[in-house]
């Protein structure tokens, strides 16, 4: 499917990468062929990924075709949110101090951290013993 008037934007949280494409239509919302809503069992994640366009007041006049993999749900979410706000900003960008206030174009840098060798995990020792 090509689509000539459509913005682009790439999210990423914790192991989660979300390519996004904005599309002017009526408030269509699919993420990986499947309905937002139904995608996400919670509605708080649902919300999550629609904030900027929630907070542009904008829910109605762009349709959301998202493809994610990795991560869980929440990151998933949030890398969501990311690639909109980002393709939002394509989109308009008169919408960039509005999303920068509202936190929606700040990559959110939390990953897990990794394991050390000669421990049992990222921070978690093996156990001393003094004999």
């Amino acid at each position: 499917m090509t689509l000539a008037n459509h913005f682009q934007g790439t999210g990423r949280r914790k192991t989660s990468v979300a390519r996004v494409r904005l599309v002017p239509g009526t408030g269509l919302r699919l993420v990986n062929g499947v309905d937002l809503d139904r995608y996400f069992s919670r509605i708080t994640l649902s919300r999550q990924a629609i904030g900027p366009l929630t907070a542009g007041n904008l829910v109605e006049k762009y349709d959301i075709h998202a493809t994610v993999h990795g991560g869980g749900h929440a990151g998933q979410a949030g890398a969501i949110s990311l690639g909109v706000a980002r393709a939002l900003q394509v989109a308009d960008p008169t919408l960039r101090g509005l999303l920068g206030k509202e936190g929606y174009l700040t990559r959110d840098a939390r990953m897990k951290e990794r394991k050390k060798y000669g421990q049992a995990g990222a921070r978690k020792r093996f156990q001393f013993s003094k004999r």
